[in-house]
């Protein structure tokens, strides 16, 4: 199956940045689209940008023109470079990934990493 173990994470001042690392391990060979989702202190999980295996980006209006999501599909590695960084954004950072399951017979599984924790102050 697959593992996803997040990196990068930490506290930065407002205005700062911080790049988001996800390598994925296992199975990769089945895995399709990739994503980071936040889930802020007591509130919903939330997505926030979303790439294909192709490459294209899909970005959560909150963070659009701010943070870059990327993959390397050679190294089964997602990225999440996070610019102009706010108090909002405060939260634990989820790697996701959608691919296959074969103990469960599934060809439209989520993973989901451990998460990494990003916290914006001054």
């Amino acid at each position: 199956q697959v593992q996803l173990v997040e990196s990068g994470g930490g506290l930065v001042q407002p205005g700062g940045s911080l790049r988001l690392s996800c390598a994925a391990s296992g199975s990769t060979y089945g895995i399709s689209a990739m994503g980071w989702y936040r889930q802020p202190p007591g509130k919903q999980r939330e997505l926030v940008a979303r790439i294909t295996s192709g490459g294209s980006p899909n970005y959560a209006d909150s963070v659009k023109g701010r943070f870059t999501i990327s993959r390397d599909n050679a190294r089964n590695t997602v990225y999440l470079q996070m610019n102009g960084l706010k108090a909002e954004d405060t939260a634990v950072y989820y790697c996701q990934a959608q691919g296959i399951n074969s103990w469960l017979g599934s060809y439209d599984y989520q993973y989901w990493g451990q998460g990494t924790q990003v916290t914006v102050s001054s």
